[in-house]
């Protein structure tokens, strides 16, 4: 592949140099270098703008991406690849790294997981439906994914992390999905110290499944609650994340805990729960409850108070999502239960990579 130049547009924003395209070769080595990244335009012709740290060390390696904001309210994927860069010092360093840090500018500017428009009385797009965009997609939201994956994801990387949290309304564990039938997913994703991983193969338009599709191997991590920083949980996300380094030997330093360390538990399958009826929700477990079959796991009330639903377990697994809103519409997702299914990736059984209700 033939990558252009870093290109400059020659302007700045609070002192730092725009680019529109990124060749890390062109960057000095043993430094940390910062850039906006000039996405699509705006219906004001303006145009939103990327933040990136790129991290090149001193000696050849590979090339690590950290990618967090493909939603909007996912706030702690951000602080967890702010500290990863903070912690590397790139004379010391081989590779590079590179990170993203809020690539869904306009959903990020209102805090919400979807990217608004104006268009059609004021609509919203699931980014991470859109991958890897399309130059003349029908969405700013799939056009300014096909600048981000032409001109600076893809030529670019050899692996990567997509960030994630759960989407507001909900809370999740510390989680991964990765189709672990990849050997190289499965130790990718075994060196994170996180609760609950599931084997999952995907889901077309999700950046984790274009950069798969690319040769680049990467997975989804997702931290927790969404719109706040989830301390404990950026952690053990930022734990597992310098362990690649270290065992990609990019940097050098011991490795740290493991999903083998932490007793991860590992499911293939979601049972996922909805409300039958509108009413006001009473979850009687909370994320990493063990529950069986026939396992009580929620009620709800009317606003009179009157039990209007129950809701029950049919599998033997670990709650992995649930709903913190207690107001419940029909439909709602109430939980999603990590279970084992006997057939690999049953069909039917793969929800959105960020479940979102």
């Amino acid at each position: 592949m033939v990558v252009a130049p870093t290109t400059y547009t020659g302007d700045t924003l609070q002192g730092v140099p725009v680019i529109s395209h990124l060749n890390l070769e062109d960057l000095p080595p043993g430094q940390t270098h910062r850039f906006f990244f000039q996405g699509v335009a705006m219906g004001t012709g303006q145009y939103w703008y990327v933040p990136l740290l790129v991290a090149r060390g001193v000696r050849p390696g590979p090339r690590l991406g950290l990618i967090a904001g493909v939603h909007g309210d996912e706030l702690s994927s951000l602080r967890a690849v702010q500290q990863v860069m903070a912690a590397l010092d790139p004379t010391a360093m081989a590779g590079s790294a590179i990170a993203v840090l809020g690539l869904s500018r306009a959903a990020l500017e209102f805090t919400q997981a979807h990217w608004p428009m104006a268009y059609g009385g004021g609509r919203s797009v699931d980014m991470n439906r859109v991958w890897p965009g399309d130059d003349h997609g029908d969405t700013p939201a799939s056009r300014h994914a096909a600048l981000l994956w032409q001109r600076l994801l893809q030529p670019n990387l050899d692996r990567a992390i997509d960030f994630h949290t759960v989407s507001t309304g909900s809370d999740f564990t510390l989680f991964i999905y990765a189709d672990l039938s990849q050997p190289d997913l499965r130790q990718m994703a075994e060196l994170f110290p996180v609760e609950q991983i599931k084997d999952d193969a995907g889901e077309q338009g999700t950046l984790e499944m274009a950069l798969i599709q690319a040769g680049i191997p990467a997975l989804t991590l997702e931290i927790g609650s969404p719109r706040i920083f989830d301390h404990p949980q950026i952690a053990l996300a930022v734990e597992g994340t310098l362990n690649l380094f270290k065992h990609y030997q990019i940097i050098e330093a011991p490795l740290g805990r493991t999903a083998q360390d932490v007793g991860t538990f590992y499911g293939n399958a979601f049972e996922t729960i909805r409300s039958s009826t509108g009413g006001f929700l009473e979850l009687l477990v909370d994320i990493q409850a063990r529950v069986s079959p026939g396992q009580v796991v929620a009620r709800q009330y009317n606003a009179f108070g009157d039990q209007v639903g129950e809701y029950r377990a049919t599998v033997t697994g670990q709650v992995a999502t649930i709903a913190r809103d207690a107001l419940s519409e029909p439909g709602s997702r109430i939980m999603q239960i990590l279970y084992q299914h006997p057939q690999p990736h049953p069909l039917g059984l793969q929800p959105p990579l960020d479940p979102a209700g």
